[in-house]
């Protein structure tokens, strides 16, 4: 399944921009990082894929044309400043060409131009991560392919984004470039905020977020994680009995309603203690009465405890982070 940006901005005082808000901090709660793989042109026949590094991908069109291909799909038509991510390693290419079956021989990058020779594509292309207590429930709900139009009013603030890139790329031809990893990173952040708000199609938690009463309800966990939060609280939220409640979040993500609490409030303790506060204070922060409750919860979910996990955040030294 593949999605296309291209549904308008909620206004701010639409019923949906609880559910922005939502989908926001649950994004940032995530740790991205993206590195970029190559950057530059191809011209003539041509073919790129990222596929087989057991990586999420992504490739964006600084300038030119070309299509995704991938087997069993419809071909993709790309322009100036789209992009494609996807979110799980398979197989794919890039070429010139609508037709799948015109041999295209593998070629090295040029150097990229400011519009490009012509017929020529200009393209960055790389890979992304993201990890966090609730990476799965987010990112689960996504489609395997998103596909980032140029052009839409829900995608007109990555312009700037991208006219970044093709500056930088153009001072920096080499993989490598710590500015280029950065904002490739915070296009898809934009990406996948956008599509939360937007997409139908789009399930799982965010799916849930989308019936009423839900979005407010997480928003209220993420804010007060240190409150006595029980099943019974959360079903009178939402104006649903505790069963109803239970299938909600069940079929939505797979977790009962306080299992998905808990992963609310590692997410909140992992961006505190990222912080640099202390476990004390991170541990009353987010409603646990002593660290060696914290500590236990924590390490369940994290597979660390919270000392060891802040040492090995600090030690990490990846190519980005946005």
């Amino acid at each position: 399944m593949s999605a296309v940006l291209n549904s308008p901005r909620p206004d701010a005082d639409d019923p949906t921009s609880s559910l922005e808000q939502v989908a926001n901090r649950l994004l940032e709660g995530l740790r991205w990082q993206a590195r970029i793989f190559h950057v530059g042109q191809y011209c003539g026949r041509w073919r790129a894929s990222t596929s087989g590094h057991s990586q999420a991908s992504f490739h964006l069109v600084l300038h030119g044309r070309c299509w995704l291909h991938r087997p069993g799909h419809p071909c993709v038509a790309l322009g100036p400043r789209d992009g494609v991510f996807l979110l799980r390693d398979m197989p794919h290419f890039i070429s010139p060409y609508e037709d799948a079956n015109i041999a295209c021989p593998a070629q090295p990058m040029q150097p990229l131009q400011a519009t490009g020779s012509l017929g020529a594509t200009g393209l960055a292309c790389g890979f992304f991560s993201f990890d966090g207590p609730t990476q799965a429930l987010v990112t689960g709900a996504f489609p395997d392919v998103l596909v980032l139009r140029a052009g839409q009013e829900a995608t007109a603030d990555t312009a700037l984004l991208f006219e970044l890139m093709l500056r930088e790329a153009q001072r920096s031809a080499e993989p490598g470039s710590a500015a280029l990893d950065r904002l490739s990173g915070l296009l898809f952040f934009y990406a996948l905020r956008q599509l939360a708000v937007t997409e139908p199609q789009v399930g799982g938690v965010l799916g849930l977020l989308r019936q009423p009463g839900f979005a407010p309800l997480v928003l209220q966990l993420l804010e007060a994680p240190e409150q006595p939060w029980s099943v019974e609280a959360m079903a009178r939220h939402v104006h649903l009995s505790r069963a109803a409640l239970f299938r909600r979040f069940q079929s939505a993500c797979g977790q009962s309603p306080l299992q998905f609490l808990l992963l609310i409030r590692m997410q909140v303790a992992t961006q505190r203690l990222s912080r640099g506060e202390s476990i004390a204070r991170v541990a009353e922060a987010v409603g646990y009465e002593s660290v060696a409750a914290f500590a236990r919860a924590f390490k369940r979910t994290m597979g660390q405890q919270p000392g060891a996990w802040r040492r090995s955040e600090a030690c990490q030294d990846g190519p980005s982070s946005a």
